[in-house]
């Protein structure tokens, strides 16, 4: 297929708003899921049944380098994955099914989550699971639509429209469930213990209705994809990972994308890490006066990050307008280094309620860059889903190395602090390396 023939989705309004519009739809797992509700959940789970280690798998092991190892697993399924269907959606030039696939497969996984108990544990890790995956993977492909309906003086924007969108829906719905939470009474729920771990368990629930009846916009307005349809064959179904390869082997030939890939691997690895994690260091690291405090200071704690990271996303956006992608990721890589200094000593509630007012702001900012960083990065082509899955494996197997490390860290010394002072290194390495990243490309 001709370049002249492609058709450009890019400029378009409509297509821009429905697309950032999937940010509001799916960062609520994000937010409650991830980051919020259930760590709360998952940690009250164990310490009300006065348990520390669980058998699983054949062994015994505490409760959070479980959740560290289980994450690890997740998104080694999602590397795996990802290349496979991203090259099978070029092929077809629908990437919009598979978006939908992984959407409603982390939607119910999520639903699923409200029957997690200790002594079905299988099911309820195996829901957190497949909620990862569905989480995940959708993001794959919601990325690669990125460079079809935005130019690329738009990207850095149009990024960080559509995390403002998600931080904003996500928002909105974790204070519902936040009052539901503080207030099970009001509700319907017992108002008690019991009644406040319903609550969450229906928060789950809201959180699968929410992704997926807000996704539908987005899947009503999308296009299938910039490619040209072909038939798929045998030939094609592991044309993903030959995609990859060329991708690949294509970064020798653009040594910018190449050295920016390769930063933003190593810093990825720190910041997913510590974002995943973040909740159940509050829970187990910080000094609260007592469970109800407990409960409520981590989640408004959430709802600072989600807040300033709103402003953060914008700032951020008018940063790297006036004094480039690369400059500010690095400024923004320090703040993160520093923070996980600062997280090693912190002990009090207030100080972590200044550290979540200084994540937040940086939260957003580096995820939105490192996104349009990137897609400003690619040359123009058909298949972007296939770019954006090496980006996306990239980001994954990152992920695994870092929450393995994490888990393992926490495992062998029993204190996450030990974790968190380790991440130090990645960003620190991913400034080193952002700072060999060339301005322009050379002719």
């Amino acid at each position: 297929m001709k370049q002249s023939e492609l058709i450009d989705y890019r400029g378009n309004k409509r297509y821009i708003n429905a697309w950032a519009f999937y940010d509001w739809a799916n960062s609520a797992y994000s937010l409650v899921i991830s980051s919020a509700i259930f760590p709360i959940f998952y940690s009250a789970l164990f310490s009300s049944a006065g348990v520390e280690y669980v058998a699983v798998f054949g062994g015994v092991i505490r409760s959070t380098p479980l959740i560290s190892y289980l994450t690890a697993a997740a998104f080694i399924v999602v590397a795996i994955s990802a290349p496979l269907l991203s090259g099978i959606s070029d092929f077809v030039g629908n990437k919009k099914v598979f978006l939908k696939f992984y959407c409603y497969l982390g939607a119910f996984s999520c639903m699923g989550l409200y029957f997690f108990d200790l002594e079905y544990i299988y099911f309820g890790l195996l829901c957190y699971f497949f909620g990862l995956i569905g989480f995940w993977g959708s993001i794959v492909f919601y990325n690669s639509y990125l460079p079809d309906i935005a130019h690329p003086e738009q990207q850095d924007a149009v990024s960080a429209k559509g995390f403002s969108l998600g931080y904003i829906g996500s928002v909105l719905l974790l204070i519902v469930n936040l009052a539901m939470v503080m207030n099970p009474g009001f509700f319907g729920f017992e108002d008690s213990g019991a009644g406040k771990m319903e609550a969450m368990r229906w928060s789950f629930v809201m959180v699968g209705l929410w992704w997926m009846g807000f996704s539908q916009y987005t899947f009503y307005v999308l296009p299938k994809g910039a490619g040209k349809p072909h038939k798929v064959t045998r030939a094609v179904v592991f044309n993903g990972y030959a995609e990859l390869k060329s991708v690949y082997n294509a970064l020798s030939d653009n040594l910018r994308l190449k050295r920016y890939l390769m930063a933003f691997f190593v810093y990825s690895m720190a910041v997913q890490t510590i974002m995943l994690v973040a909740t159940y260091f509050g829970e187990q690291e910080i000094a609260w006066p007592d469970e109800g405090a407990k409960t409520t200071g981590l989640i408004v704690s959430i709802l600072i990050i989600q807040i300033l990271a709103m402003l953060g996303a914008q700032m951020t956006s008018k940063a790297s307008k006036k004094y480039g992608n690369i400059k500010t990721l690095i400024a923004i890589n320090s703040v993160w280094a520093a923070m996980s200094i600062y997280a090693y000593f912190m002990i009090s509630p207030v100080q972590f309620y200044v550290a979540a007012g200084i994540v937040g702001l940086v939260m957003g900012g580096i995820q939105a860059l490192s996104r349009s960083t990137y897609s400003k990065y690619l040359p123009r082509t058909e298949d972007t889903a296939s770019y954006f899955s090496f980006y996306d494996v990239a980001e994954k197997i990152g992920i695994v190395i870092g929450m393995l490390l994490y888990g393992f860290i926490d495992q062998i010394t029993g204190s996450m602090r030990n974790s968190v002072l380790f991440l130090i290194v990645f960003f620190i390495s991913g400034i080193v390396l952002l700072l060999r990243v060339p301005d322009k490309i050379k002719s």
